[in-house]
This record gives C-alpha cells, sequence and structure tokens, in this order.
C-alpha cells in the first residue's frame, strides 16, 4: 500500500463495507469451488476473481478490512489445513526450501518492524496481520496449489487468459477512456491522463502496476508458445500482455518488456553468466568512481516516453543510502526525506524503509536463492533443450521482476503473480535438484541377511524398540545374538 503525506503509518482505507454484488456473488462462488473442486482446478476461481476485479472491494467488520484478496486467502489456508497428508512435503511441491525459509522471515521481519516503529498501537498490530494474512497466507496457499510442473503449467494457462482479458479491457480503456472494471466501484472509470497519454489501469491499482503485471509474465508465455504445451493460450498470452504493457503509459513497464529481450538475447552465452556478472559489477563500480552523481542516477536519465519519474526512482535510492543509520533498525518514516519521498516507488527501498536491514536482506535472499536454484536446475538438465529452455525462461522472469522493482513496488494482486511465480520456480526446479542429489550420493553397501521376523515387518511399520532401530544397528544386534546358520552364504 502506498501512503500520503496525510495518510496514517497504518489502518486507514475504508470504515464501511464497499464491495460490488457482482463480486460479492462471485466470491461466495469461488470460496465453494475452492473448498470443493479437486486441487488442481482450485487457482481457476482462485487466480480469475483476484485478478479480474477484486482490487478494493471489501467487507468492512468490527473496524477490520476483509478484502475479497483476503476472503479467498482464508478460504485457501482452510483447504490447506483439511488436507489429508500429514509431513511439508505432501503439502508442497518439493517441500520446504530454503526460498520459502525466507519468504517467512521476510514476511516476519516486516511486520514485526512495522509494530515497533508505531510503537506497538493495536492499529498497528491489526494492520500487519492483515498484511501477513495477504503475503505469506497467499505464499502458502499457492505452494500448496502448484505442486508439480504440470501443475505450474496449468497456472501458465490460466495467467494467459487474465492477461488476454486484462490487455483487450485497456486497449478498450485507452481507446474510449472508460474503464469497465471501474463499474465495480472501488476503480476510476476514467483513466489518468499524464503529458497527454492515456494511462490504462484495468483491474490493477495502478497503471504501472498494470503494465510491469503484463511484462513479468510475457516470458512465461513466450515459453508456453515455444514448449508446444499450448500454443494458442501462449500467443494469446503474449498478445494480451504486450497490450497490457503498451496501454499503460508508462516507463518501468516499458523497461520490464525489454528485459525480456535482454535475457533471451543472453541464451547463446549462459554457461558465461557469471562472467557478464562481474562485469557488469565491475562497471557499475567504475562509473560510480568517475560519474559526478552517484551510479544510481543513471535512472534518471532514462526518459522513455513524457513524465516519467525517473529522477524522483534516483532520489528515492539516494536518501535511502543517505539515511541508513535512520531505518537499518526497524526502518524509518521516509515522508520527511524530502518532497514526494513519501512515494516508495521501488521495491528494494520499500523493503528497507518499511521493515529496516533484516527484511531487505531477507527480501535479496529469496532473490538470490530462487537464482541459485535455477542456475543450478539448469547446469543439470544442460543437453535436455526442452527442459533447459524452461529452466532458462524462469530465469528471464525473475529479471524482469527485478527491473519492475527499480520502477515499483508491489502492492495489489501483482504481489499474488509474484508468489505464484516463486512457487512456481521452486516446483520446477526441485525434481531436477533431488535427481540430481540421489545421483551423486554413493551407492549404499549391500545389505545383510537378517532375521525372518524383521524381514517381515519393516522398521517404520512397528512400534518395537527392537525391530524399529536402524537397519545396520539391528543387523549388528541380530549378528552378535543369532546362530551363524542365519547368515550362511550372506557374504
Amino acid at each position: 500500500m502506498q501512503y500520503g503525506p496525510i495518510t496514517p503509518s497504518f489502518g486507514g482505507g475504508a470504515t464501511s463495507t464497499n464491495i460490488s454484488p457482482v463480486i460479492l456473488i462471485a466470491t461466495i462462488i469461488a470460496v465453494v469451488l475452492i473448498l470443493v473442486l479437486p486441487r488442481k482446478y482450485v487457482p481457476a476461481p482462485f487466480l480469475a476473481l483476484i485478478f479480474l476485479g477484486s482490487v478494493g472491494q471489501q467487507l468492512y467488520v468490527g473496524g477490520v478490512h476483509l478484502y475479497v484478496l483476503r476472503v479467498l486467502i482464508l478460504a485457501g489456508l482452510v483447504r490447506l489445513v483439511l488436507f489429508s497428508g500429514n509431513a511439508l512435503r505432501s503439502r508442497f511441491g518439493g517441500g520446504w526450501t530454503s526460498v520459502d525459509t525466507a519468504f517467512l522471515l521476510w514476511a516476519v521481519f516486516r511486520a514485526v518492524a512495522a509494530v515497533i516503529q508505531n510503537s506497538g498501537s493495536s492499529g498497528a498490530i491489526v494492520y500487519e496481520v492483515g498484511g501477513l494474512w495477504d503475503s505469506l497466507g497467499g505464499y502458502l496457499v499457492l505452494r500448496f496449489l502448484i505442486q508439480d510442473t504440470e501443475d505450474a503449467i496449468r497456472v501458465i494457462k490460466i495467467f494467459a487468459t487474465i492477461a488476454l482479458i486484462l490487455g483487450v479491457s485497456m486497449i478498450n480503456e485507452k481507446l474510449r477512456m472508460q474503464n469497465i472494471f471501474g463499474y465495480l466501484g472501488t476503480i476510476p472509470v476514467v483513466p489518468g491522463i499524464r503529458e497527454g497519454s492515456v494511462r490504462a489501469q484495468g483491474a490493477s491499482a495502478h497503471a504501472i502496476l498494470a503494465g510491469v503485471l503484463g511484462a513479468t509474465l510475457v516470458p512465461m508465455f513466450v515459453w508456453l508458445w515455444k514448449s508446444g504445451k499450448a500454443r494458442l493460450a501462449g500467443a494469446l498470452g503474449v498478445f494480451g500482455a504486450s497490450a497490457m504493457v503498451a496501454t499503460s503509459g508508462s516507463s518501468t513497464p516499458l523497461l520490464a518488456y525489454v528485459a525480456v529481450f535482454v535475457g533471451l538475447f543472453f541464451w547463446p552465452f549462459r554457461k558465461r553468466m557469471r562472467t557478464f556478472r562481474w562485469g557488469l559489477g565491475l562497471t557499475l563500480v567504475a562509473l560510480h568512481l568517475v560519474m559526478k552523481a552517484p551510479v544510481w542516477f543513471l535512472i534518471a536519465r532514462v526518459d522513455i516516453l513524457a513524465g516519467n519519474s525517473g529522477y524522483h526512482r534516483a532520489m528515492l535510492i539516494d536518501q535511502c543510502v543517505r539515511h541508513f543509520w535512520d531505518w537499518w533498525l526497524v526502518g524509518a518514516n521516509t515522508a520527511n526525506w524530502g518532497w514526494d519521498m513519501w512515494d516508495l516507488s521501488n521495491q528494494f527501498v520499500a523493503e528497507a524503509d518499511t521493515g529496516g536491514l533484516a527484511t531487505l536482506i531477507c527480501f535479496f535472499l529469496v532473490i538470490t536463492r530462487t537464482f541459485a536454484r535455477i542456475g543450478n536446475a539448469r547446469k543439470i538438465v544442460e543437453g535436455d533443450s526442452k527442459e533447459e529452455w524452461f529452466v532458462w525462461f524462469l530465469g528471464v522472469t525473475l529479471f524482469t521482476h527485478m527491473v519492475g522493482f527499480f520502477g515499483i513496488s508491489y502492492f495489489d494482486h501483482t504481489k499474488i503473480w509474484w508468489s505464484a511465480y516463486l512457487a512456481i520456480a521452486s516446483v520446477v526446479t526441485a525434481p531436477i535438484l533431488a535427481a540430481h542429489l540421489a545421483s551423486a550420493e554413493p551407492p549404499s553397501t549391500p545389505l545383510r541377511k537378517v532375521h525372518p521376523l524383521s524381514e517381515s515387518i519393516p522398521p517404520a511399520e512397528t512400534d518395537s524398540p527392537f525391530l524399529a532401530r536402524p537397519l545396520i544397528q539391528q543387523q549388528r544386534f541380530e549378528s552378535a545374538r543369532l546362530p551363524n546358520r542365519w547368515f550362511k552364504g550372506a557374504k
């Protein structure tokens, strides 16, 4: 959420229920479907309602804002709790990973820091519980719903349909200056205009978020088309997502869109990416040493569309660096850092200023650990062009997200797409990494024959202290007490 100069650091918002009858009926239907449908079909109603009209739709109950997003997440969590599996591996595809741990710590540190900033007031606690509900709850639901590669492909197809609907509606908005989602009551019907250009926003909370959503979806749709899994869905998804970028009238989505092709350009150099990363880092350091202004002011020189706010983005980074000792512990109020500094249009600055250094580090860990899993998986499947392309497109998508992070912080349902992407990356890379790890383990030593009674009852299925011993220890114990005839010919 973005705060204005007079907006309190927590709370705010509507003081009464604000939900369209259409969305209310759709929410009831979606909740029922989430609870009764087979798991693999649940993402369809869950994602469709979230991305096609849920922004701002809420029930106001006892001072708590029950957004449609939160209602759907709650239904998903109920489904998760009622699932028959007991272990984490049965609930989350690929098991619990380092990315999951980093995400959990990020969410908790961010919430705790915000409560401390506001002196532990009850309003801050309620607000941050809602934030955890959105971020952590949504992430866990998507990790549960996306269990394997087939689920990932199915979710990408769902997003292709959503992108097509949003793209067509934003073209209409651009040409007719009429946002059809505005008739639901929580988004303006008439779009914003900057320097004479209409900035379509579709069902998103802001035009930049709508464009970044489209740009970050493009790599997945291109892969869908190239892989042959669903060429029509991939092509329609690319069209819809590209339309979202073009009609948003914002520089950040266009830069993220360009990042897609930059990522594809590096495909022939995929084995030399470490060299390119070091080269980029050293280049930025060299520029920082020779430039009159800090190197991040290169952002201010990016002038793709008239009226862009590149200088504001550069100043956000600059003020964040200058005020490090203000925010490093639990974040800080940025409104007094300069004109318009309350608008945290940079995800990295938003993490620092709202959660402190620990939150920022955990956010970086989410990104770096995901990149590491993707990089390791690509090396393992090298030579298998289909698998390698899929993994590479996952990396391109993450790179596109990072470019978008420099121009906007995710505060609407775009953060659900971010969570869905992390879930997809986890389940696609998990079997590749697990198979490689299993093949790298040394072969186990052939086991000796043991007592027939112990063979008939597997150790994991008995409560006997004797039979539940690890197999090797059990063999040693039995070999010491049983006659030699049991082991004739076992060598």
